[in-house]
């Protein structure tokens, strides 16, 4: 299918935000496209962002993409490329990263998805990268009812030692989940979360799967990190479940 974007200006928590909108050109048979929520990872909106957003309106959704930096500039993205070459980016990255705040992302969930016209009680899936492993959790628990499904990939902050920690909830999860991780992933390892992994084994409809040899970032290609098998397969795993989630609606 072919894709259009548009970015729309909106506010979230007063301050102004874009949002990444993406979805086939055609319209669909009937109703409108179903919607699928990305939250970023640290490097935020840029290009390798930009592609596979494409590639997942292309199999028949609508993409919204929140500017979760937006407190601190507009589409606030940053190219692996040109991190590599300045270490100061790479600290701004980190600063911009930690700022973010569970009920400030989530409030630009509602914010992003009112603007783009998905209606309130529409159903959605959820997908993150790194820390947006997080706000998926977030949404699946806030929104068990609306949310059909939830996939992230080389997840980070799943459990910590404060009390609202994903971990100490995570055996209460009703929907859906795939999360795929690395197990040499030095960024966030698989140690790192691994009372959350326990937390959600007994659940049928929850899958962790590892990867041998990928670390984090795995799912971009433009990453000294890709790693194919592991991003395709992902990519496989989160798709049909996505479907899967959307046909049940």
């Amino acid at each position: 299918m072919q894709v259009t974007e548009e970015i729309i200006d909106t506010t979230s928590d007063g301050e102004p935000m874009a949002v990444v909108v993406k979805k086939p050109t055609a319209a669909p048979e009937s109703g409108s496209w179903p919607t699928v929520a990305i939250f970023h990872d640290a490097p935020a909106i840029r290009s390798a962002l930009h592609t596979y957003a494409v590639d997942l309106a292309a199999e028949g959704y609508q993409v919204v993409i929140p500017d979760l930096y937006h407190r601190h500039g507009r589409m606030v993205g940053f190219e692996p490329s040109a991190v590599a070459a300045d270490p100061d980016l790479q600290a701004q990255m980190g600063k911009l990263l930690y700022s973010l705040t569970d009920d400030g992302i989530q409030n630009d969930l509602d914010a992003g998805l009112e603007a783009a016209g998905v209606a309130t009680d529409s159903p959605i899936a959820v997908l993150g990268f790194c820390l947006g492993s997080r706000a998926v959790y977030r949404s699946m628990m806030r929104m068990p009812d609306r949310v059909v499904a939830g996939a992230a990939s080389h997840p980070s902050f799943m459990a910590d030692d404060e009390p609202d920690s994903p971990h100490l909830t995570a055996g209460d999860l009703t929907v859906p989940c795939y999360m795929g991780i690395g197990d040499a992933d030095t960024v966030q390892s698989i140690a790192m979360h691994q009372r959350f992994f326990d937390a959600v084994a007994p659940l049928d409809h929850v899958e962790i799967e590892v990867f041998a040899g990928a670390n984090h970032g795995y799912t971009w290609p433009d990453s000294a990190n890709y790693h194919q098998v592991a991003a395709e397969t992902s990519w496989a795993k989160t798709t049909a479940l996505f479907r899967e989630g959307f046909a049940g609606r």
